[in-house]
């Protein structure tokens, strides 16, 4: 099992390299400064709110599904950031570029991948032409986190996890 855990390590530590540190550029930099902080809470829940509130028909409805999801998301993420303490990978690993104020508590799982996904799965389920939009950005806010050198690829992949599930298991039942 040990040895598992460790080549799992080191795949996603190439992967973090390689987000990270080789596909650096000045172009990307300034991107992924802009498009990471969709993912922050004030983003997510102005938007989720401001559909909730002012849209109409299915908007609403998608609206209010979103700031649900939103909020029951960040549950897992809060117990899963104090059960498993994760320092982020700026403070591990060598070399690591990261954003001008970076953040330091827990890294995993990624509390900005979660928010987008809970947010825009609800309105990619109720109104399907708008995953060609929602789906990549919510996948580069995700990319971003790596890029920042914030979080770790599986930091990213639970998030978009607990997010997406959130808001399927809010849609399920209230939708």
């Amino acid at each position: 099992m040990n040895r598992l855990v460790t080549r799992l390590q080191y795949h996603e530590h190439r992967m973090f390299c390689f987000v990270n540190q080789q596909i650096r550029h000045q172009s990307l930099d300034f991107f992924f400064n802009i498009i990471t902080h969709l993912g922050g809470a004030a983003a997510s829940i102005a938007t989720a709110l401001c559909i909730a509130l002012f849209a109409e028909g299915v908007w609403k409805s998608a609206g209010m599904l979103s700031c649900v999801a939103l909020g029951l998301s960040h549950v897992p993420v809060a117990i899963i950031k104090k059960k498993y303490p994760r320092l982020r990978p700026y403070l591990v690993l060598e070399g690591t570029h990261t954003c001008k104020k970076p953040l330091k508590d827990h890294s995993f799982p990624s509390g900005h991948t979660t928010a987008i996904f809970s947010v825009t799965v609800p309105m990619m389920l109720i109104t399907p032409w708008v995953t060609a939009i929602l789906l990549p950005v919510a996948s580069l806010v995700g990319m971003s986190r790596i890029y920042l050198g914030l979080h770790y690829p599986s930091d990213v992949l639970a998030g978009l996890l607990i997010g997406t599930t959130t808001a399927l298991t809010t849609v399920a039942f209230l939708g």
